[in-house]
């Protein structure tokens, strides 16, 4: 006959989805990738784990139209509205990235009734490029 495998641990009779709505987060990040085919809105605590996101592919667009301003203000207001039920009064943002839905997921958060304390473009540039290879036959 099998052993009987000893439960240990304080989730035992706990639902695992249940921590999820219990956190409550006054301050967090909110952060933009605007590339040319899509939009994603990710919305973190302020030790940067993810509470809620949303891209325009999420929302129901499909092919070039996720590159759009209205496919990113319709991903940042999606990926808000769960936040802002949690309780979510001040966020910072960063915005990485060379698309279209830049300027247009900023407006939407900014109507969301979030206070931004500031915001940051965090595009990755490259500094004088990656080491070239070395020579082949000398």
């Amino acid at each position: 006959m099998a052993k009987a495998i000893p439960r240990v641990g304080s989730r035992r009779n706990l639902r695992i989805g249940s921590r999820k709505s219990a956190r409550r987060i006054p301050k967090g990040v909110i952060h933009v990738q605007a590339s040319f085919n899509n939009t994603i809105v990710t919305v973190t605590d302020v030790r940067g784990r993810v509470v809620s996101w949303s891209s325009a592919g999420t929302c129901g667009f499909k092919g070039t139209r996720r590159g759009t301003p209205f496919a990113a203000q319709t991903a940042a207001a999606s990926a808000i509205r769960t936040v802002v039920d949690q309780g979510m009064q001040r966020a910072e943002v960063m915005i990485k990235g060379p698309g279209l839905g830049r300027d247009a997921a900023l407006r939407a958060i900014r109507r969301s009734g979030i206070l931004l304390t500031f915001v940051r473009d965090v595009t990755p540039m490259p500094h004088n490029g990656c080491r070239p290879p070395k020579k082949r036959r000398v």
